[in-house]
C-alpha cells in the first residue's frame, strides 16, 4: 500500500503544482521519483512529527495542498493536538497519511500499534477518515481529497498486502464498495483486513451461508444508505476492522442503529479488544490474538446464523 501511495502522490504532484509532500523521517528512497518530479516540493522534517503538522497547516494557509506521511501511531497519537487545533479548527485542506496502521507494525511492539486512531481523529469536527482495503483503493483514496477542500486522514497498511481489486474502483466520499453479493449475511470490512473478510465470506458461501461482502474505506462519513439497506435486508451483519472495538466502525454502526431505532438485526463485531497486546509477533500473529482471522470470522458468523451461543475472543 505504501508503494501505491508513493506512486499515486507522485503522479498527482505532476498534475497539481501546489501539492507538497512532508515526510516524518521515513520513506526517503520511497519518494525518489517524487523528488525527481518535484524536487522543491518534498520536505523531510526529521523526527519532528508535531512540527510537521504545524508546517503543513501554515502551507495550507498559504494556498498549498500539503500531504503529510509517517508512521500511523506517531502522526495520530503524538500529533493529536496539532491536528485538532492547527488543521481541523482552521478547516485547512491537509491530507494526513499514516502508514502501518492497526497492527501493521505488530512486531515492533505497542509503541507502533495503532488501534485507536479512527476513534481519536474521527471525533474531530471537519475531519474525514478513510481506510482503504488494498493498493487499488489506496490509489483512489489518495486522489479523492484533492477533489474537495476537506481535511482527510488516510490510514494505510505497510507493504505486501494482497490486492483484492483488479483495478482502481469507483471511489466516493461516504460510500462503500460492493465486493460480493449475498442474501444471508452482510460483512462490512474496513481497511487492510479486507482480504481476511473476503476469505471468510468465501468460506461461508461454500458452507451454504450466502455472504455479501462490502468494503468500507469511508469510515467518516459512513454510508447511511448502505446501513439502511442492510437493516432492511439482513438479520445478521458483521463488521471487521483492525481497530479497537471502542469507537471504531462497530461503534459507528451501533450509533447509527440506535439513532434510527433499528430492531431485529444482530451485529457481530470483529476488532481488537480493549487491551494492549504485550507479546511481539508479525501481523498475522497479532491478528490471531484478537480473533481477526478468516477462520475465526467464519466460525463465529456460522454459529450466529445457526442461533448458537458465541464464544468470542476477550
Amino acid at each position: 500500500m505504501r508503494n501505491a501511495f508513493a506512486s499515486q502522490v507522485t503522479a498527482l504532484a505532476q498534475e497539481k503544482p501546489n501539492l507538497v509532500l512532508l515526510s516524518g523521517y521515513i520513506g526517503n528512497r520511497l519518494f525518489d521519483k517524487f523528488k525527481d518530479a518535484a524536487p522543491r516540493r518534498f520536505y523531510n522534517v526529521g523526527v519532528a512529527e508535531q512540527n510537521m503538522i504545524g508546517v503543513a497547516a501554515c502551507m495550507a494557509m498559504s494556498g498549498l495542498r500539503p500531504v503529510t506521511y509517517t508512521v500511523t501511531s506517531f502522526t495520530t497519537a503524538r500529533c493529536f493536538e496539532q491536528i485538532r487545533v492547527d488543521v481541523c479548527y482552521y478547516n485547512l485542506p491537509v491530507v494526513i497519511v499514516g502508514v502501518g496502521s492497526g497492527l501493521g507494525y505488530a512486531s515492533l511492539g505497542v509503541t507502533h500499534h495503532s488501534c485507536e486512531d479512527v476513534a481519536s481523529l474521527g471525533a474531530l469536527p471537519n475531519m474525514t477518515v478513510l481506510a482503504p482495503g488494498d493498493a487499488f483503493e489506496t490509489r483512489a483514496a489518495i486522489r479523492t481529497p484533492h477533489s474537495h477542500d476537506g481535511r482527510v486522514y488516510i490510514r494505510l497498511g505497510k507493504k505486501g498486502e494482497p490486492k483484492v481489486h483488479s483495478a482502481v474502483p469507483e471511489f466516493t466520499i461516504g460510500k462503500t464498495i460492493q465486493m460480493t453479493d449475498g442474501k444471508d449475511v452482510c460483512i462490512i470490512s474496513s481497511g487492510t483486513v479486507l482480504p481476511v473478510a473476503m476469505e471468510a465470506g468465501k468460506r461461508l458461501t461454500e458452507a451454504g451461508i450466502s455472504a455479501r461482502v462490502v468494503s468500507l474505506p469511508n469510515v467518516k462519513p459512513m454510508d447511511g444508505a448502505l446501513l439502511a439497506e442492510c437493516a432492511a435486508k439482513y438479520p445478521l451483519i458483521a463488521t471487521v476492522e483492525e481497530h479497537s472495538i471502542l469507537n471504531g466502525v462497530a461503534s459507528r454502526v451501533w450509533q447509527w442503529m440506535t439513532a434510527n431505532q433499528v430492531t431485529g438485526m444482530r451485529l457481530l463485531t470483529f476488532a481488537t479488544a480493549d487491551r494492549f497486546l504485550k507479546t511481539a509477533g508479525e501481523q498475522d500473529y497479532a491478528r490471531e490474538q484478537y480473533g481477526l482471522t478468516a477462520e475465526a470470522i467464519f466460525e463465529q458468523v456460522r454459529a450466529a446464523a445457526a442461533g448458537k451461543k458465541l464464544q468470542r475472543v476477550a
